[in-house]
């Protein structure tokens, strides 16, 4: 492959590579670059031509697959990245099994999720079948546990399974909006200290949206009788559903009737569940592969006269819509199932999803705002070009390879089209890790920030700026490094003084623009897709559950068949890993004070307060909580064991907290302060991530203090691999520094 372009990989690109795609040897370091990786992919899925022309020429198509790749024109879903050509070979990221009601499919369903876990995937359950809580079991005339209860039992297993070393499973859970458990499982992760493995998803139907929108009473209904149960107003429960949103984030809304409007073969069963992140609506047992087309690469210059204009590259786009269809049904084939029953029913569908990344670059490169008519226009017209192709790709596929097994019968059985390779072609997944490679914005989504701070691995820190921003900066005179300092503490530049109006507008950040955009960017996108949309609709963390309310209905009404919000500073587990603000930084945002030198008040006699044990990377700490009639006084903190130099750090910072609680220090300061910082052993307490010990101590005293603390409203929260910054994104958290992601 003498031809093939020198890979042209940001800094932050390969270190991502390095840490969590490359083959590794078995002392961790890896034995391959992403070149090497790169042609390892595309030689093992161009072998699966041989299946249907052994004369195939093998090496031209695998040089066509990695020119595609290695221009980060286009990248399949991690998995495949990560294990194509290697002996694992399991190279799906989307996988739904069936839970039915009884003990031995529960218990298959959770060998196989351990099975799946193992293997880098993700997976989708409905529980909508098993019999409600205190329902008769009649084989031991006892009675059930319900749904939730078993949602525990897989949760505790997927902790217990680590894909790779660097994350955990993840898992979606779905109930049925008519099931009589309904209202437990709403409730289910409030106080976000129980199935942190899942995001949880309400399978809503066309008839209770009516029911909402009428006022009316809704029936639920046993599933094991086919019983009404009772009858419950269907505005309440959906102001139930709203308000724990609104919360913590979930749970979050499928549109199962939508979903099944679009079931390409409905003759095999009904669609009930999704993949984690919501995008991938599957059959029971089936896979599904993934890959994404940069947008951003997607667009040519064209001259307007004296100056220099972006426009579309539509052709471009169309050769890599074929070449990257022809690559996910190779995957198809060369893929090595984790379970017969998965093999039989994705060989029997050959479901891929091509979706893009890179929208919101490709906007500013046009120089058209997100929050605008005309980027709903672009979306929608980008969109459907892609789903037209992909289905003319393969078209073009099954006159020589022939149709999807389970053809006859699906929606594609008619005359007008007599030809198509795969049930489905296009899903819009998250694309957290995968932009991160290829240095563009993630999905469908906006920018998260104009500028943010990448730690390295020596501690240092280093800005990063969008490289479109800075050069607009440059070219307008704006351009200054304290400018970009500040904006990397804020996020956004909504609110700094300096940067002109129109640049404003065309950099909009998340936390910007309105849900009711967000909604119609979604929208527009899945009007010509097959599957789903993988979006975060983000709100300002004042917003108040009617908003929540609002989105949700618009979601319905605009043809979504999902959605995922995120109200900033909703989870307790929400921290910060940003720089200090400099006085004259402080001043521009009105947040500047001078404090005189202040000594602690004497220490009380007696003090009432809490301790709690958490688990840290260096063994169970103990940490008190005090106060008495002037509030919080003194922290302490002990090791399991005494003596050493973890014991001798936390006992000196319990005494340092305490000084400063007594000086008058607000305690939200000194959480600030302590959460997010790393070292170099973290560890997991009830399924949340412990940086250290002095992360552990923030921790608790935010547990039971109340003493949020949020900085900046763009931040989920610290990385515990790299400590950076991580993002909300389609139900994940994704760390651009690192590459770190975690699903609910």
């Amino acid at each position: 492959m003498d031809d093939t372009p020198k890979l042209n990989l940001t800094e932050n690109a390969r270190t991502v590579l390095n840490k969590r795609y490359l083959k590794k040897d078995e002392s961790g370091r890896p034995v391959e670059t992403p070149e090497i990786m790169f042609l390892r992919v595309a030689r093992a899925i161009a072998e699966a031509d041989r299946l249907y022309d052994p004369e195939a020429p093998i090496e031209e198509i695998a040089n066509a697959f990695y020119n595609m790749m290695a221009s980060l024109e286009f990248l399949p879903n991690s998995p495949t990245l990560m294990n194509a050509g290697r002996k694992m070979g399991q190279l799906s990221a989307c996988f739904v099994l069936p839970v039915e009601d009884s003990m031995e499919s529960i218990f298959d369903a959770l060998k196989y999720t351990a099975i799946i876990h193992k293997t880098g995937g993700g997976t989708g359950f409905s529980f909508s079948r098993l019999r409600p809580k205190n329902d008769i079991v009649l084989s031991t005339h006892g009675v059930s546990s319900g749904p939730v209860s078993f949602m525990g039992v897989f949760d505790a297993a997927t902790e217990a399974i680590k894909q790779g070393g660097t994350r955990r499973g993840a898992n979606m859970g779905i109930l049925r909006v008519d099931h009589p458990d309904i209202e437990e499982f709403v409730a289910c992760k409030k106080g976000d200290t129980k199935l942190n493995n899942f995001n949880i998803s309400v399978a809503v139907t066309d008839r209770f949206m009516e029911a909402v929108l009428q006022n009316e009473e809704f029936p639920l209904v046993n599933p094991r009788t086919r019983e009404v149960v009772r009858y419950v107003q269907a505005r309440s429960l959906f102001d139930q559903i709203v308000e724990s949103a609104w919360r913590n984030g979930d749970p979050g809304l499928i549109f199962l009737d939508a979903i099944n409007r679009s079931n390409a073969t409905p003759q095999l069963g009904e669609i009930e569940s999704t993949n984690p992140c919501g995008e991938q609506p599957l059959l029971p047992y089936e896979s599904c592969n993934l890959g994404s087309i940069n947008l951003s690469l997607m667009i040519r210059k064209k001259s307007n006269g004296a100056a220099t204009v972006w426009e579309i590259d539509y052709e471009k786009l169309r050769t890599v819509v074929h070449k990257a269809v022809h690559f996910l049904d190779n995957v198809i084939d060369v893929n090595k199932y984790p379970i017969p029953p998965i093999r039989e029913l994705t060989l029997k569908n050959r479901k891929i999803g091509l979706g893009i990344m890179g929208f919101a670059d490709m906007l500013i490169k046009l120089a058209v705002p997100y929050n605008s008519d005309e980027a709903v226009k672009i979306g929608k017209g980008i969109m459907k070009f892609i789903q037209a192709e992909s289905k003319a790709a393969s078209a073009e596929l099954a006159r020589v390879r022939g149709n999807f097994p389970a053809y006859v019968g699906s929606i594609y059985d008619t005359s007008k089209t007599p030809y198509i390779r795969n049930a489905t072609t296009t899903t819009i997944a998250p694309t957290g890790t995968l932009s991160i490679i290829a240095a563009t914005s993630s999905g469908v989504e906006p920018l998260f920030a104009i500028s943010y701070v990448r730690k390295v691995l020596d501690g240092q820190e280093l800005i990063e700026t969008h490289p479109e921003f800075e050069k607009i900066a440059r070219e307008k005179g704006f351009f200054s490094e304290s400018l970009m300092e500040l904006i990397s503490t804020l996020g956004s530049i909504g609110n700094v003084e300096g940067v002109p109006d129109d640049v404003k507008r065309l950099f909009p950040t998340a936390h910007d623009i309105p849900p009711e955009w967000h909604i119609r960017i979604q929208a527009a996108f899945q009007e010509h897709t097959d599957n789903a949309v993988s979006k975060t609709i983000n709100f300002h963390r004042d917003a108040s559950a009617e908003e929540v309310k609002q989105a949700y209905l618009q979601a319905y009404r605009s043809g979504c068949k999902g959605i995922t919000i995120y109200r900033y500073g909703s989870r307790s587990e929400q921290v910060l890993n940003l720089r200090e603000l400099r006085a004259e930084e402080a001043e521009v945002l009105g947040a500047a004070e001078v404090h005189p030198i202040i000594g602690p008040r004497a220490r009380p006699v007696r003090t009432t307060g809490v301790t709690e044990r958490i688990q840290t990377g260096c063994g169970n700490l103990y940490v008190t909580i005090n106060s008495d009639e002037k509030g919080y006084c003194e922290v302490f903190a002990q090791m399991g064991k005494a003596g050493g130099c973890a014991s001798s750090q936390t006992e000196m910072a319990g005494r340092l907290i305490s000084l400063a609680l007594r000086s008058g220090v607000d305690i939200k300061s000194v959480a600030k302060q302590l959460k997010g910082i790393r070292c170099p052993s973290p560890s997991w307490d009830n399924g949340k991530s412990v940086l250290s010990c002095s992360d552990a101590i923030g921790q608790i005293i935010t547990k039971y203090t109340g003493a949020e603390v949020v900085t900046r409203e763009t931040t989920m929260g610290a990385c515990p691999d790299c400590g950076g910054v991580v993002e909300p994104e389609g139900g994940c958290l994704v760390c651009r520094s690192c590459g770190f992601s975690r699903c609910a």
